[in-house]
C-alpha cells in the first residue's frame, strides 16, 4: 500500500497507534505491579511507580505540540519512536524497584509525544474528514490497549515455571518488538520540511500557551475532556471495588469493562464522521451528559444486566464526546498552533484522568459510593453549562 495515499497514510498511523499503545500497555498491565513486587517493592512504591507515567503526559504533551508546530511533526514523532524502541529494553536491566520510576517516566514520554502530534497530523492532512480519521486512529489505539493485558497475562502464565524474572522480562521483549515496528513505520512517514531547531526558544512556549488560554472556546473544550477523563478515571478505579463488595465475580467485572472499551472502539469512527457533518458542540454536550448520568446511577442498578447497559451507555457517551472535542479543537485552533492546541488538550485530559480517582476516593471515603458516583453528573452538568456558554460565539477572549 502506498503510504503517501490518504488511505495508506491513515492505515500506517493506525498501525503505529495500535502497536505503540499495545507496547506501553503491556509494559504496565498486568506485569508492572507483579514485576515491581518481585523486585521487593511494597504497595506504596508500586502505587508511585504506576503514577509516574501519566505525569509525563501532563508535563510534556503541550511542549511537544508546540515544538512540532515549529520543527515538524515527523521530527518529533521520531523522538517518540526512539523512546518506544529503547524503553522496553531498560526494564530488562532493572535490579532495584526504585529504578522503575525513571524508566516509567521515560516510557510515558513516548505516548505524551505520540498522541497530540498524530492528532495534529490528521487534522492537517484530512481537513474535511478529520473527525472520522481521528476516530479511526483512536479506535486502533483502543484495540491495542484491549489486547495488551491479555497478551501480557498469557506470557506470564506461559513462563510461570521459568526461574528468575524471565516470566516478566518476556513481556518487555514483546513490547520491544512492537516498539521496533513503531519506529520503522514512523521513519517511513514523509518529512513536512518545517522549521529548524534553532527557531525554538522559551518565548515560543509562552506565546502558544497565551494563544490557547486567550480563547475561551479552547479552554472550555479542554475542560470537557478533563471532566470526561475525570469521570472515566473514577469509573475504572472504583467500579471494581464497588462490584466486588456486591459479590460480583471478577470475570463479570472484566466483561463489563470489555464492553465499555469495545463500545468506544467500534463507534469512534462513526461518531467522528457525524462530527464532520454536524456541529460537534451538540455531540460534545450529549456525550458528556450520557457519561456523567450513566456513572451516577451505578449504585441504583438492581442487577448485572442493568450494569452492563449502563456500561454500554457510558462507553457510547465517552466515544461521542472525545472524538468531537478533538475535531472541534482542530476546527477552532489557529492553523499554526494546531500542535500546541492538541498538546494542551492532551495535558489537561491527563490532569483529569489523574485527579479523578483521588478526588472521587476522598468523596467515597467521606460519604460513600452513592455520592462518589453521583458527583459525576454534578461535574458533567457544570462543565456542560460552562462549555455551552463559552462556545456560543465564534470568538471570545480570556476574560469571557
Amino acid at each position: 500500500m502506498n503510504i503517501n495515499s490518504d488511505r495508506g497514510f491513515i492505515v500506517n498511523l493506525s498501525i503505529i497507534g495500535f502497536l505503540a499503545i499495545f507496547s506501553t500497555t503491556i509494559s504496565k498491565n498486568p506485569v508492572l505491579p507483579l514485576y515491581a513486587s518481585s523486585l521487593g517493592a511494597d504497595d506504596t512504591l508500586i502505587g508511585l511507580i504506576s503514577a509516574v507515567s501519566p505525569l509525563a503526559g501532563i508535563l510534556f504533551s503541550f511542549p511537544v505540540g508546540v515544538i512540532s508546530d515549529h520543527l515538524g511533526r515527523r521530527k518529533v514523532l521520531l523522538i517518540s519512536g526512539v523512546v518506544f524502541l529503547i524503553a522496553p529494553l531498560l526494564y530488562l536491566f532493572i535490579s532495584d524497584p526504585l529504578m522503575l520510576i525513571p524508566v516509567r517516566f521515560f516510557h510515558g514520554m513516548a505516548t505524551a509525544i505520540l498522541g497530540p502530534v498524530v492528532s495534529a497530523i490528521i487534522a492537517e492532512r484530512f481537513t474535511m474528514t478529520k473527525g472520522e480519521r481521528i476516530g479511526q486512529y483512536s479506535s486502533a489505539t483502543l484495540y491495542g490497549r484491549t489486547i495488551a493485558p491479555l497478551t501480557g497475562g498469557l506470557l506470564i502464565s506461559l513462563f510461570a515455571l521459568t526461574p528468575g524474572l524471565f516470566r516478566y522480562q518476556s513481556v518487555y521483549i514483546v513490547a520491544f518488538c512492537a516498539g521496533l515496528i513503531v519506529f520503522v513505520l514512523i521513519y517511513r512517514i514523509s518529512d513536512d520540511k518545517r522549521g529548524k531547531i534553532a527557531g525554538i526558544s522559551p518565548d515560543i512556549f509562552i506565546r502558544s500557551l497565551k494563544v490557547f488560554w486567550a480563547d475561551c472556546r479552547l479552554r472550555a473544550t479542554a475542560s470537557v475532556d478533563m471532566a470526561t477523563y475525570f469521570i472515566f478515571g473514577a469509573f475504572e478505579t472504583f467500579l471494581p471495588v464497588y462490584l466486588s463488595q456486591l459479590g460480583i465475580e471478577a470475570y463479570l467485572i472484566g466483561i463489563i469493562f470489555a464492553i465499555q472499551v469495545l463500545s468506544i472502539a467500534l463507534t469512534k469512527p462513526i461518531f467522528g464522521k457525524v462530527a464532520d457533518q454536524k456541529d460537534p458542540r451538540y455531540q460534545i454536550i450529549a456525550g458528556l451528559f450520557m457519561l456523567g448520568l450513566s456513572v451516577s446511577v451505578i449504585p441504583l442498578s438492581p442487577d448485572i444486566l442493568y450494569l452492563l447497559m449502563i456500561t454500554l451507555i457510558s462507553g457510547l457517551g465517552m466515544s461521542l464526546s472525545t472524538v468531537a472535542t478533538t475535531k472541534f479543537i482542530a476546527d477552532i485552533a489557529q492553523k499554526e498552533e494546531i500542535g500546541a492546541s492538541m498538546g494542551a488538550l492532551s495535558s489537561i485530559m491527563d490532569i483529569g484522568h489523574s485527579t479523578g480517582p483521588f478526588i472521587t476516593g476522598v468523596i467515597i471515603t467521606a460519604s460513600g459510593f452513592f455520592m462518589g458516583f453521583f458527583s459525576s453528573i454534578i461535574l458533567a452538568v457544570i462543565v456542560i453549562l460552562y462549555f455551552g456558554i463559552s462556545t456560543r460565539r465564534e470568538k471570545c477572549s480570556v476574560n469571557s
